[in-house]
């Protein structure tokens, strides 16, 4: 079973351009512990494990969600649900991306080598928490925070601060703008028996909910980048993120759901770059 046999299925599978979200955190994260430039090789692994883990997560959400997949009207375009791609074609590629990031871990270092069946398992039991808990925002977080962590221990093989609070602040950005994200699904979700944010409070208390976690974000990323020692052209790239925070919350609204793709997309792939931006430029100059 060839899993790369329909190879532009497999990339629309697994939403291949959105990682965005997670290859600049770890790029911060090496940058920073490097002082500056991290090295090629270190750079090359680094992004061959985040796109394999990313990849394999992807893939693991969307197999072991097919059968919500096929009843929910939103998702029910997706190559899984109209046949493009088999699950047992699936279950290949997560078994050859979880090859694959192990084997760029292995090339990093050893703690990236320890770590990489626990980054694995984590990254599979976000797709299984919504059927328990509406914590599982969070637990998406997490999954992206450890972004900046993997990118430092994959430079230095240790755990600091700045990187500590970087994955915080990742948590809270990530599950803020999954649970405005969520808002879309709240009626099919309730009547799957999934949980979400919007699901257990409504959709008016989950934007408030989001909201607040977008101040801690900007706070967090605040705080990651003085402890980082980072100079002054952080801060506004900072100041500029955290705008871009509130204008997301200002454009959506309970009544009005229609720019969520708008806010979930566009606007978070550009904090993401834009914060690594500001990171490239807080360490060179």
């Amino acid at each position: 079973m060839n899993p790369f046999a329909n190879f532009g299925a497999v990339c629309r599978m697994i939403k291949i351009e959105h990682s965005v979200f997670a290859l600049p955190f770890a790029y911060l994260g090496a940058f920073i512990a490097a002082g500056g430039w991290p090295g090629l090789l270190p750079l090359l692994l680094l992004t061959v494990a985040m796109v394999g883990v990313r990849s394999f997560a992807m893939a693991f959400n969307r197999v072991v969600d097919l059968p919500f997949d096929s009843r929910n009207p939103r998702t029910q375009q997706r190559p899984l649900v109209t046949g493009e791609i088999s699950p047992a074609q699936t279950w290949a590629f997560i078994c050859v991306m979880a090859t694959v990031f192990v084997l760029a871990c292995w090339g990093l270092n050893p703690l990236s080598l320890a770590l990489a069946p626990v980054a694995l398992a984590v990254s599979a039991v976000y797709s299984l928490l919504k059927r328990f808990t509406w914590i599982c925002h969070f637990w998406l977080g997490g999954v992206l925070g450890l972004s900046p962590l993997a990118g430092w221990i994959a430079v230095d093989p240790q755990f600091t601060v700045p990187a500590v609070l970087f994955f915080w602040g990742i948590v809270f950005w990530v599950a803020g703008f999954d649970i405005i994200y969520s808002c879309q699904d709240t009626e099919f979700d309730a009547s799957a028996g999934l949980h979400s944010v919007p699901v257990r409070f409504g959709i008016p208390a989950a934007l408030i909910i989001s909201s607040f976690c977008h101040v801690v974000t900007s706070v967090m990323f605040l705080m990651g980048g003085w402890a980082a020692g980072l100079s002054w052209p952080y801060y506004l790239v900072w100041a500029a993120v955290s705008g871009v925070l509130y204008w997301e919350h200002s454009i959506i609204s309970a009544e009005d759901m229609s720019r969520v793709n708008m806010a979930f997309f566009t606007l978070n792939g550009y904090i993401s770059v834009a914060l690594f931006a500001g990171v490239l430029l807080g360490v060179f100059l």
